[in-house]
């Protein structure tokens, strides 16, 4: 009763139409979706010449660190890790395209990770969320909902880089892709059948499926103890700080971590039904403050960008409302650190079902979008198709907000848009002019 009783005043379950069982299995299903975090991020880092183990370990401590700012500071379920995209940049732009070393890539992050807290205080990111208007965040939530199926149907080679076309259905009569399949199946029938906790016993059903497949391995030993930071704590390069080289990193990193954190935040909230009729989103500050120190905490143990991630929405899915879901994410993140061989055993194929079907559950704002109006439509759209299609949030944001800012002006509506719109229109398009699409 004392521990409930805890959680309830500490996170405003009942205030929040929620209970303990709910928001833990919400956190546990937001762990399941993105613990391959864990993996894929050394193994980039690794490329640009770091530490595997070292980077094994700073990737969950920074996504721990990030996530309990987010749980008790903000009260929301959003999870935090190293962000997919930004650690290709970190590691194939900056590193072995451009030549620089990685300590020197750590150290824009790290400065990244400071400007970004300097714009927290100043109120400059939750400024930019309340702005974008309604119909463009309803928008950017089914955007998200695509781009996560997309992600869940390319992680289990449902489908593969096509001849000619964007895309093409892979080998699905075996391997991963069938595994996935099977998954979807299963899990789909959890639902119909209205099982609480669908996504999540989805997943462990599916893991279990994979081991006669010879999918599933089971792991060597169980308990392991993390490998050492020392190779890349505080390792940091500031001989080229004054370089244009490095402002450019800088504001690409910037620009990246920004609106794909907007874009998370604002979709998966719209989703929740956290945002008010006013289109604010209630603790925005907090949550970009958190996203922030991560970030900063994150380049000091040797990690790339630190970023909300769009697989909150499976936790969400399950009816995570409050911190109780991203603190059990990030309990399991620190007990990965010690019992990472179980969790490395679960397959991206028994994890990719769950991120198909939130990608569905994501779509339900579009019953809102008014479609008479075209320059509410069209943008609306444009921000909509282009998430998936670039795999990229962000991208798909700037589509978005351009072509609204654009078709307002231009049709004689220009006073619907806010000043604030137009100041981040001029800022991208001096982006696409300078440093490119």
């Amino acid at each position: 009763m004392e521990k409930a009783g805890f959680f309830e005043k500490q996170f405003k379950l009942s205030e929040n139409q929620t209970n303990v069982r709910t928001e833990v299995l919400a956190g546990i299903t937001t762990f399941m979706t993105m613990a391959y975090i864990l993996i894929v991020n050394p193994l980039i880092l690794s490329e640009a010449g770091m530490d595997f183990g070292a980077v094994f370990t700073a990737t969950a401590v920074a996504s721990i660190i990030g996530i309990l700012i987010m749980a008790f500071y903000a009260n929301l379920p959003f999870a935090m890790a190293p962000g997919m995209g930004l650690n290709a940049f970190f590691a194939y732009t900056v590193v072995l395209g451009m030549g620089y070393s990685w300590q020197m890539a750590l150290t824009a992050v790290l400065i990244e990770g400071i400007i970004f807290i300097i714009l927290t205080f100043l109120n400059v990111r939750e400024a930019i969320i309340n702005a974008i208007p309604m119909s463009l965040k309803k928008a950017v939530s089914v955007g998200i909902g695509l781009f996560i199926a997309l992600i869940g149907l390319a992680n289990a080679s449902v489908i593969v880089p096509g001849q000619g076309v964007l895309v093409s259905i892979g080998n699905i009569k075996s391997g991963d892709a069938l595994l996935a399949l099977i998954g979807l199946l299963i899990t789909g029938i959890l639902l119909a059948k209205k099982v609480k906790g669908a996504l999540f016993i989805g997943i462990l059903i599916t893991t279990v499926v994979g081991f006669p497949l010879g999918i599933t391995k089971l792991p060597e030993s169980i308990i392991s103890l993390p490998p050492s930071l020392s190779p890349t704590f505080l390792q940091f390069d500031f001989t080229q700080v004054f370089s244009l080289d490095m402002l450019v990193v800088i504001f690409t990193f910037l620009f990246v971590d920004l609106f794909d954190t907007v874009g998370t935040l604002v979709g998966v909230s719209t989703k929740a039904n956290m945002i008010g009729e006013d289109g604010k989103l209630p603790r925005a500050k907090q949550a970009l403050f958190a996203d922030a120190v991560g970030t900063t905490v994150g380049a000091a143990l040797g990690t790339s960008t630190v970023t909300t991630y769009v697989e909150s929405a499976a936790g969400v899915a399950e009816g995570g409302r409050t911190g109780l879901t991203s603190f059990t994410t990030g309990v399991l993140f620190l007990i990965a650190l010690l019992f990472s061989p179980i969790f490395i055993m679960i397959p991206g194929a028994a994890t990719a079902p769950a991120l198909i079907l939130v990608g569905l559950f994501m779509l339900s704002p579009i019953k809102d979008l008014g479609l008479e109006d075209y320059t509410e439509a069209i943008p609306a759209f444009l921000a909509i198709i282009m998430m998936p299609l670039a795999y990229s949030i962000s991208e798909g944001i700037v589509f978005g907000i351009l072509s609204y800012v654009l078709l307002k002006l231009l049709t004689g509506k220009g006073k619907e848009v806010s000043a604030l719109m137009y100041v981040v229109a001029v800022l991208f398009i001096l982006k696409i002019i300078f440093l490119g699409a």
